[in-house]
């Protein structure tokens, strides 16, 4: 396991904030409260941790197939259906979307290898992840990978907790299947759009790990 270049800066300033804390705590209080600072140790070591967890990398044998669409996130499976994209298709597609919870790994991953044909930010509110407005409404990035087997359009969504969407790609950009593409800081959801008849390999409900799980298969 490593940790992401993303996390160094959340991870420091919380080891100091640490530091700070429990110094002062046992100053003035393991005297006369030993069981207060003891507790507060206890509790700020817990948020450390937490904060070093959620900035891993684990270590993974990375699944490749380019007739596959891979999970491009960790986290559970909350939708399965068919919409019509208003902002790069104009078409129905087949949406998939994965909830991540803060305890998930928050490395995005390339679904297919391919090129960046569409990269686009957008500002918006934090509604929770799971909310059904939030694909459209809440700070997003949208990504569109073409290979010779369709496009792909990935979305990374903020949640009501994530303030702070990384996205690593640019448009021309030749990526390849299960490299590093973004990173969303604190809970957030990735939508998947693909093509209408693309055979889908999770349920609803279903754990995946992103690099890992067959999202899809194309036609």
């Amino acid at each position: 396991m490593t940790i992401h270049r993303e996390g160094y800066q959340s991870i420091g300033i919380a080891t100091l904030l640490f530091g700070i804390i429990n110094v002062i705590s046992f100053m003035f209080l393991s005297a006369e409260m030993p069981w207060l600072a003891t507790t507060i140790f206890i509790v700020t070591l817990g948020l450390v941790l937490f904060i070093i967890s959620f900035f891993r990398i684990p270590n993974r044998k990375l699944t490749v197939n380019p007739q596959q669409i891979i999970c491009p996130a960790d986290g559970k499976v909350v939708v399965i259906e068919e919409v019509h994209d208003e902002e790069y298709f104009k078409d129905k597609r087949l949406q998939v979307s994965i909830f991540m919870s803060p305890a998930n790994v928050h490395v995005n991953r390339n679904g297919i290898s391919g090129q960046v044909v569409y990269n686009q930010y957008h500002k918006g509110k934090y509604l929770v992840a799971w909310h059904p407005k939030s694909s459209t409404e809440n700070e997003r990035w949208s990504v569109v990978i073409k290979n010779n087997y369709g496009e792909v359009l990935f979305k990374q969504i903020a949640g009501a907790l994530a303030k702070r969407i990384c996205n690593y790609t640019k448009v021309g950009q030749q990526v390849q299947q299960g490299d590093e593409y973004g990173f969303i800081k604190f809970g957030s959801r990735v939508d998947i759009l693909l093509p209408i008849g693309t055979k889908v390999n999770v349920e609803m409900n279903q754990t995946v790990q992103g690099g890992v799980t067959v999202l899809g298969t194309f036609a």
